[in-house]
């Protein structure tokens, strides 16, 4: 139970991995059991980790752990998930004989800004301590006093409170550790798990999302040695409340006199698809979204072609990454827009306030929930425009000014892929249903292409996937299978001023 990723062997802590050692010649200095993690290998050794001694001095340590361990399990959040609980099913002996006080510890204490410590659950295995020493090197929590007094805490005037703070809590073998913003919330067994990825910045790192009934309740990461080992940052792993969100747009909309209305989609999009049709393609200008899947930006640029729009430009999100996981890009997909031709890094978005002021831009379609006055061009230049159409999740300066206001699903809403900025392909399949009449954004473009040019081939994602393959030379050979839950390294087979520096 003292073991993790990354951690320090020859541990333990806990003094679980017993077993016996001896051998020929019979290895006289250890006539006792030893704790495997921490017993080196030497030739002659013979091993037995199942033995009846074994087995009773295991029963014994369990014993042990479980005296003044508090009968919390009714509402422990780590309750199905816990590593005691499974050892105590298999090594314990289902009685006790302790008839003493057990000792009290602290409970409930405030660790940090996001994790709660019940010290009385603590069986001080110490893989907080060396995550804290180890990985995240601010070394803030470690152990005072001695034998069952022992206790876990934050050392004097400092806060657990780094950004990757919440591993703890995955690591925690006992609930000792929990998340202020899981705690109470949902027991684990009633979640539904869905292989994902982190979309909160260019890193990608894999994810598990659990949810229930349509609710993500938690984000948990996912164990993959190329591209986040088993770790997440702590804003990463808590940016999806906006999914449920009041203000969340749920309907189509349309603008009259000024005001927005919610309109069938049928509606929407013929208005959306007259507008198009009225200006000439040199008068459109497109917003893509690094955020977006690379088969949402296939579409699109399936749409631009047959549209002969050549106008586009992301929106360029920096960010203060660190030196472990956290990118210095905050759009998860940017080297995928680059690759399908849709991103100039907003070079050219900084120039349309003056194009659209001018008269030679005058209709603009924002995708991805991109709001355009954040990045730069004023809502009273906006209002010149004869077509203004938004997709987005949440309302924004840019769907307020909007003619059209089409609604758009979250990651944890859609299936497809993105490319990290590592140069990485991965994928990641949906979770839970978009609400309302929200649909993921390559079914939105996807309808308005069929009433704007009457083309479309495309059902799923693995049709766009198909088409894609043969369209982009980087991802030629590659099956939606083949990607795997993993993700293939593309950094080889990237253009020049594609793959991250």
């Amino acid at each position: 139970m003292c073991l993790f990723e990354m951690g320090t062997p020859k541990m333990g802590p806990d003094r679980k991995p017993i077993l016996g050692a001896d051998g020929k010649p019979e290895i006289a200095w250890m006539p006792r059991p030893q704790i495997g993690c921490a017993t080196g290998i030497t030739p002659g050794m013979g091993i037995r980790t199942d033995s009846p001694l074994v087995k009773d001095c295991r029963n014994g340590v369990m014993e042990f752990l479980l005296i003044n361990h508090p009968l919390d399990c009714t509402i422990c959040d780590q309750a199905g998930e816990c590593k005691l609980q499974e050892f105590s099913v298999e090594y314990g002996t289902g009685e006790s004989r302790f008839v003493e006080n057990k000792v009290k510890k602290p409970k409930n204490v405030d660790l940090g800004e996001r994790i709660v410590l019940d010290d009385e659950r603590c069986i001080l295995c110490s893989r907080c301590v060396r995550f804290s020493s180890e990985v995240t090197k601010d070394n803030v929590l470690g152990f005072v006093n001695r034998g069952s007094h022992s206790t876990l805490t934050a050392y004097p005037g400092k806060r657990f409170d780094n950004d990757y703070s919440l591993n703890t809590v995955d690591i925690c073998p006992v609930g000792a550790l929990t998340s202020k913003d899981f705690r109470f919330q949902m027991r684990v067994w009633f979640l539904k798990e869905s292989k994902s990825i982190c979309t909160s910045c260019g890193t990608g790192c894999n994810v598990t999302i659990g949810s229930r009934e349509g609710k993500v309740h938690r984000l948990t990461p996912r164990e993959n040695e190329a591209v986040n080992s088993a770790w997440m940052c702590d804003y990463g792993r808590l940016n999806f409340h906006y999914l449920e969100d009041k203000a969340r747009l749920q309907n189509p909309l349309t603008k009259a006199a000024g005001e927005h209305f919610p309109a069938p989609w049928g509606d929407a999009l013929n208005r959306a698809a007259e507008g198009l049709r009225k200006v000439k393609p040199s008068e459109i200008a497109v917003v893509a979204s690094a955020r977006m899947t690379n088969e949402e930006l296939f579409v699109l640029k399936r749409l631009m072609e047959e549209l002969g729009v050549t106008q586009v430009d992301t929106v360029n999100r920096p960010e203060q990454g660190d030196q472990f996981l956290r990118s210095a890009d905050g759009n998860p997909n940017t080297r995928g827009a680059e690759l399908l031709g849709l991103s100039h890094g907003g070079r050219k978005l900084s120039t349309w306030g003056g194009e659209i002021a001018a008269g030679r831009i005058k209709a603009l379609l924002v995708l991805g929930g991109e709001d355009v006055v954040e990045a730069g061009i004023p809502a009273s230049t906006l209002a010149l425009l004869e077509l203004l159409i938004s997709s987005a999740i949440l309302p924004n300066a840019t769907t307020r000014a909007a003619h059209v206001v089409l609604p758009g699903a979250g990651f944890a809403e859609k299936s497809g892929s993105m490319v990290n900025v590592h140069g990485r392909l991965q994928r990641f399949s949906r979770a839970i249903v978009a609400p309302g009449q929200a649909r993921e954004e390559w079914v939105i473009l996807r309808d308005l292409r069929e009433i704007v040019t009457g083309g479309n081939s495309l059902h799923s994602i693995e049709d766009i996937w198909k088409s894609m393959v043969t369209a982009v030379s980087v991802f030629a050979g590659l099956s939606w299978g083949k990607i795997g839950d993993q993700g293939v390294d593309l950094a080889h087979s990237l253009p020049a001023g594609t793959a991250a520096k």
